[in-house]
């Protein structure tokens, strides 16, 4: 057999390999309630694995649930955990204008235990799966979601870890800080202007006080939204993808998964 063909054989195994794996992880749309809310979230999951897994919960941007979101949890299923992606705002609605964005998240700001409750309803489908294991949860978030994961942690849910990326840090109270059963990762865009000094200082003393264990990670240079590859097209300079902080910190995320969930 000549090596021409001995490489092109090897190379269909190789992309059929591929192929078998990311046939395996199954997406389905699940509709659910929060409160009146109609909300329609997003499951990801890999079909060739048996039994429970650990379960993660993916909030979204301001913009809504839309396909960045839903594709951090397809990566997140790709790795072997049942990922539930969020619908914060009821009816799969999604926004483009930074102006929309802004309205519809503080909307859901403006009654934090409203928003709450929303974080715990979709964390209760994330539960009900039957491929997850209840007992290994974890939230995480982008922007708005990062938030919100936190907001979830103040309530006490049992939550393993918690990780946020360019999020908005609201300062918990002692009893919030006490509450908090999970390691927190904080990555943070260390010229982000959307996110003033005097919060993150606030917020880290609140989790001081409590002894949370926690790791934030400030990336030199970059801004918001630097996990999100076409942050630039609202041509906002404050709005900005960087490869490096993006790479880094989905390697900080996969390792507390893994830490937290003992899967390594």
């Amino acid at each position: 057999m000549s090596r021409a063909l001995l490489f092109s054989l090897a190379g269909c195994v190789w992309l059929c390999s591929l192929t078998a794996a990311s046939a395996a992880v199954q997406t389905k749309t699940i509709k659910y309630k929060a409160g009146d809310t109609e909300c329609v979230g997003f499951l990801a999951y890999d079909d060739a694995l048996t039994g429970k897994r650990p379960g993660v919960l993916v909030v979204h941007e301001w913009w809504g649930l839309n396909d960045y979101a839903r594709n951090r949890a397809k990566e997140l299923a790709a790795l072997g955990y049942v990922a539930f992606a969020a619908d914060m705002y009821g009816e799969g609605k999604t926004v483009e204008h930074p102006k929309d964005a802004g309205e519809m998240a503080g909307k859901v700001r403006a009654n934090v235990e409203s928003w709450r409750k929303r974080a715990i309803a979709a964390l209760e489908v994330l539960k009900s799966q039957p491929q997850c294991d209840s007992t290994q949860l974890a939230a995480m978030g982008y922007c708005f979601g990062g938030s919100t994961a936190l907001q979830l942690g103040y309530t006490g849910a049992d939550l393993k870890a918690i990780a946020t990326f360019h999020a908005a840090l609201p300062t918990p109270t002692a009893a919030e800080a006490q509450a908090i059963k999970a390691e927190v990762l904080v990555c943070n865009g260390a010229a982000d202007t959307f996110i003033p000094e005097m919060a993150i200082q606030s917020f880290k003393k609140g989790l001081d006080g409590a002894h949370v264990k926690y790791n934030f990670v400030n990336y030199p240079g970059a801004v918001h939204s630097f996990t999100v590859a076409d942050a630039g097209k609202h041509g906002n300079p404050g709005m900005q993808y960087n490869a490096d902080a993006d790479k880094d910190s989905w390697e900080k995320l996969t390792a507390l998964l893994a830490k937290a969930f003992q899967t390594k």
